[in-house]
């Protein structure tokens, strides 16, 4: 594993730990939060997990199906979620569902969903009482798009950063009205972990480490954040870096 650090401020650090493919990555990461989650459960009683998105963390997902773990004290919360039909095959909670949870030992009242159904002013109010009872969580799962935008906040979008979840109807991507985590509640977090793959994010991460100021670069939790990236999204970006 290829890692190096930069800090750029008081709990910023960023720790890059690179993978040489998807598989070892999801099977890295899926160990991870298995340990996380036996650390928190031995210290607190109870694991705080927040879910992401995508393709990634779906591979992340499969492997904890076939996991052991205390599953009757996880919590699991979601980071965002596409305002669409509870069912719909494109929200993130039919996802996590179908690749892990509906299979699991985790009791269905320890899963949180977003009833982003009910639109995306409705759903971040009662969305938002949950989280602020949760906070802090001890784990955040999260993915990074092309543009540099994490869970469902998007760059050139300004949000009120005193709101634990944000009513989102201006998406970039469809659909436009969603609800998200807002910048707080995500850094109110023990450890957060950003999962990135594909050589399409290559420049984004790059605009990254240079210091732009995109979403995902905002998100650092308590003690920094950990960045687990493909050899094809780090492309060398890494390279001769201690």
């Amino acid at each position: 594993m290829n890692r190096f650090r930069s800090t750029t401020g008081p709990g910023e650090t960023v720790r890059w730990h690179v993978q040489p493919d998807v598989d070892t990555l999801a099977a890295t990461v899926c160990s991870r939060i298995l340990h996380e989650s036996g650390q928190a459960i031995a210290a607190r009683g109870v694991f705080r997990f927040v879910l992401a998105g995508g393709s990634t963390p779906q591979a992340v997902y499969r492997r904890l199906a076939d996991a052991g773990a205390d599953w009757s004290r996880w919590q699991i919360y979601f980071g965002d979620e596409r305002c669409l039909p509870a069912d719909d095959a494109e929200r993130n909670s039919v996802m996590a569902f179908r690749s892990w949870l509906a299979g699991s030992a985790v009791p269905a009242g320890n899963i949180h969903v977003i009833p982003a159904e009910q639109g995306a002013a409705s759903a971040a109010r009662q969305y938002a009482a949950i989280v602020d009872a949760a906070r802090p969580f001890d784990l955040v799962l999260l993915g990074m798009g092309e543009d540099g935008h994490t869970a469902s906040l998007f760059p050139g979008q300004a949000h009120d950063t005193s709101e634990s979840v944000h009513a989102v109807h201006d998406a970039p991507k469809p659909p436009a009205d969603r609800v998200s985590l807002g910048e707080h509640a995500l850094n109110d977090a023990r450890s957060v972990l950003v999962l990135v793959t594909g050589q399409t994010k290559h420049a984004a991460l790059e605009r990254w480490k240079q210091g732009e100021e995109l979403p995902v670069a905002r998100i650092h939790g308590q003690a920094g954040t950990d960045v687990y990236l493909d050899r094809s999204a780090d492309n060398g970006l890494t390279a001769g870096v201690a």
